[in-house]
């Protein structure tokens, strides 16, 4: 009997915008002894066989593949063009060293403000010799794709204002920097395994679900399993916070990995 192939969703990094602990910070959880409570900028890894497809690439991509020991990837997934989201593109030169260009997957606006902010990454004339070199695919929610034998459906969720993209590969869906979903992105979600969404904090935010506003989410969605993510220090320590949650939803964490049959 055929082995039925694993699909892996590692997280590479759990933290909001500034990480936790955030510079400077008198918060409690920055003196936190326990490593859950140490959290690099958000992005996961999806892998299966000897594919692996990188979400977004932040401030502490470099950090994050050697800490993983990712020596290749197939692509980057982008879900939108804040800082924390893309300032670690120019890290990605050894994977072009050994590849050529990195394909990267992403909507028109995020494409357009990357060529903006890394205009030498997309000239065509006077390269530098060992600037990166992408190969954008334009995306949008309005259609799935298929990436290395697996189904791969954008989501479009708002975060405060800004539409950017979620991804569902597979039964496995990644949304972050999420505040509100229209019904018919919903639709997109019924029947999955692990749901990833956005647990910033306890008080509410303008642009991100707070914890009540995920765990209503996840009551709506019903997925068999849930992983908060995009923590802010605000949000408490990881040992205590997790024991105030329901038995199918967990606080992800920096280097935790998570599977599924494909």
């Amino acid at each position: 009997m055929n082995k039925k192939q694993q699909l892996k969703l590692t997280f590479l990094g759990t933290g909001t915008s500034t990480g936790v602990p955030m510079i400077s910070s008198t918060h409690p959880v920055a003196f936190s002894e326990d490593p859950r409570d140490k959290r690099l900028r958000s992005s996961v890894k999806f892998s299966w066989g000897d594919h692996t497809y990188i979400i977004d690439c932040g401030p502490d991509f470099r950090q994050q593949m050697i800490r993983e020991k990712i020596h290749a990837i197939d692509g980057i997934l982008f879900t939108h063009e804040h800082a924390d989201h893309i300032a670690g593109l120019d890290e990605i030169r050894p994977y072009c060293f050994r590849m050529g260009s990195v394909p990267i997957y992403l909507s028109e606006r995020v494409l357009n403000v990357l060529q903006k902010r890394y205009d030498y990454i997309f000239a065509t004339e006077n390269r530098y010799p060992s600037a990166p070199s992408v190969a954008p695919t334009i995306i949008s929610h309005q259609s799935s794709f298929v990436l290395s034998g697996v189904m791969v459906t954008p989501i479009e969720v708002m975060h405060g204002k800004l539409p950017i993209l979620g991804y569902r590969f597979h039964n496995m869906a990644y949304l972050t920097d999420i505040k509100y979903l229209e019904p018919s992105e919903k639709e997109k979600l019924k029947g999955l395994e692990v749901l990833v969404i956005t647990g910033l904090r306890k008080e509410p935010h303008a642009t991100h679900l707070n914890i009540e506003e995920a765990l209503a989410l996840v009551d709506e969605l019903k997925p068999r399993f849930t992983y908060l993510t995009h923590i802010s220090e605000l949000l408490g320590f990881h040992e205590e916070v997790s024991k105030e949650l329901p038995e199918n939803v967990f606080l992800a964490y920096d280097g935790l990995e998570v599977t599924t049959e494909l």
